[in-house]
């Protein structure tokens, strides 16, 4: 096979840049999900990227063309389809804008890379309501600045990457300087650090270097997130292999990930207090390899052994002994799609009237694709849409640009706003004013969201320890504590609860019933004037959703 350079950029050798991108985004995608602004478990734009960047490569993997315009659109609509996240929807935005900056074109020149990287940036921005400087966004735009300002000079689109790729580096750190959220954390943008991870791929593929490498990172135990990594199981890939260990001296990461990246894939490593984990898929022959190659550097304190073709198969398992009851709908009837996290959730969503629920939350956002089909075969042209948390409302936006039924996307942010959306309901009323009341109903409600810190931060003046409890109000971080009981009560306190009438918490998967109702007697010690309520979520990640109203 010829090397990029070797042989002029037609359809085939953009593939191959593409799958290399993707290639390298996979390698680094837990880089990229350490870099979260808040110490919430929802560290999920490098996912979101990986996922939209497969779906586009998908959407090529058999393609034969030799033409980059006709190759460069398929990538376009594999993105488009496969969207995930703000990130991902932005960097399908930006797919966009480059294959119509390639419509036409054969070859990849210089002139045509320059203006293809220019219109993706012009898409990108379009595509944004508010563009927020110090995100992807700058970065596109102080690329296709670059690299305008450089192909009066250069001839060669080999050359004009390079330039990207180190205009991308320059600009994903001064993105802290912009953003000031960035600054309080300690990080740079996390999708602006997934575009520049992309376009290093494709260079790396020029340069020949290894792409299956990662930088040698390790983050905080807490932020590891390990049902993502159920997302990248890999054909013969299917043991997990988790091993909690104390090195024996300083662990020389570079060497250790080395090693690990010949036993299997999807490794993470995570680290606190002086202890690590280590997290591997491997082929069912190598599933003590890593236990044995761990004894050699450190002692063992815990190992988890999980067949993952079994987790699989009880995870569909269980969601199909799950019983939900939703609405029906009928011709020229009002449908609402919700996205929902939990059963528990979902439940109450089809008792208010939803028609249709779309898997999705924290750490799980469903793409364009999967909002899609949730109401095309729905027998009415009237749609609404609660994508219920801020990073799927562009996702489900692009939903709606993509069909020809009339859909309205309310931008409920979070569970509470979309379940007061659902009180406006009437099937059968007009659909603009149904949609204008339910948008309306979203500023009447104050939300909760307790979980626990991923990290050790500072972030508009509140101290958080790495596994303390935080709360967040209407999105923004307002606690934290060493226990679960006294953050509700504090987040409570915070939220001024005792001048509204009625607290509901919505409890997580991974807590009891028992202990729910635990906590809420002790609200209601606190708040006797008030109505408390308990329901079952069902959500990952957070002990509880708390709706104030």
């Amino acid at each position: 096979m010829k090397r990029i350079e070797d042989a002029p950029i037609d359809g085939l050798a953009f593939k191959r840049l593409v799958e290399a991108g993707l290639t390298w985004l996979r390698t680094n995608q837990q880089t990229v999900n350490a870099l979260n602004v808040f110490p919430v478990p929802d560290g999920d734009t490098g996912t979101n990227m990986l996922l939209t960047m497969q779906s586009a490569y998908n959407e090529i993997s058999s393609l034969g063309h030799t033409s980059v315009s006709q190759m460069a659109a398929a990538v376009s609509q594999g993105a488009l389809m496969g969207a995930r996240g703000n990130s991902g929807v932005i960097l399908s935005q930006l797919w966009r804008g480059f294959s119509r900056g390639l419509h036409g074109v054969e070859v990849i020149d210089a002139p045509s890379l320059a203006k293809a990287f220019s219109e993706a940036r012009d898409t990108a921005y379009k595509g944004v309501v508010r563009p927020v400087e110090g995100t992807i966004l700058t970065v596109s735009k102080d690329i296709a600045a670059a690299v305008e300002a450089a192909v009066t000079e250069i001839s060669d689109p080999i050359e004009l990457l390079r330039v990207a790729v180190k205009a991308a580096d320059e600009s994903v750190q001064r993105t802290p300087d912009l953003l000031p959220i960035l600054k309080q954390a300690g990080v740079v943008d996390s999708g602006g650090k997934g575009l520049y991870f992309i376009l290093e791929g494709m260079l790396r593929l020029v340069d020949d270097l290894p792409l299956d490498q990662a930088e040698s990172t390790v983050q905080p135990l807490s932020a590891m997130n390990l049902e993502n990594a159920m997302e990248d199981v890999e054909e013969g890939q299917d043991w997990e292999v988790v091993v909690d260990f104390r090195p024996n001296g300083e662990l020389d990461l570079r060497t250790f990930y080395g090693k690990l990246e010949e036993m299997g894939t999807s490794i993470q490593v995570g680290e606190g207090d002086g202890m690590y984990r280590m997290h591997i898929h491997v082929p069912l022959e190598n599933r003590y390899t890593p236990i044995e190659y761990i004894m050699e550097v450190g002692t063992i304190t815990k190992v988890a052994i999980e067949n993952l073709l079994a987790q699989m198969d009880e995870i569909e398992h269980r969601a199909q002994g799950t019983k939900i009851e939703l609405a029906n709908v009928e011709p020229g009837q009002i449908a609402v799609v919700v996205v929902s996290p939990g059963a528990g959730i979902s439940r109450i969503f089809g008792s208010l009237g939803a028609c249709a629920v779309v898997a999705g939350g924290q750490t799980m956002n469903p793409s364009t694709k999967d909002i899609l089909e949730s109401f095309e075969n729905l027998p009415t042209d009237k749609v609404i849409i609660l994508p219920n948390n801020k990073n799927i409302i562009l996702a489900a936006q692009q939903a709606k640009e993509v069909t020809v039924k009339k859909v309205h996307v309310i931008p409920s942010r979070n569970i509470p706003q979309g379940l007061a959306a659902m009180l406006h309901l009437d099937p059968d009323g007009d659909l603009e004013a149904i949609a204008g009341r339910m948008e309306k109903s979203l500023e009447n409600v104050v939300t909760g969201e307790i979980t626990i810190a991923t990290r050790t931060v500072e972030i508009d003046g509140v101290n958080v320890k790495d596994g303390q409890v935080i709360g967040l109000l209407n999105g923004k971080l307002a606690i934290s504590s060493d226990s679960l009981e006294h953050a509700v009560l504090e987040f409570l306190e915070k939220a001024g609860a005792a001048d509204y009438e009625l607290i509901t918490l919505f409890y997580g998967e991974d807590m009891k019933h028992a202990e729910a109702n635990r906590i809420a007697d002790l609200i209601r010690e606190k708040y006797p004037d008030q109505e408390i309520e308990v329901q079952e979520g069902g959500q990952p990640h957070y002990q509880f959703i708390i709706s104030i109203e």
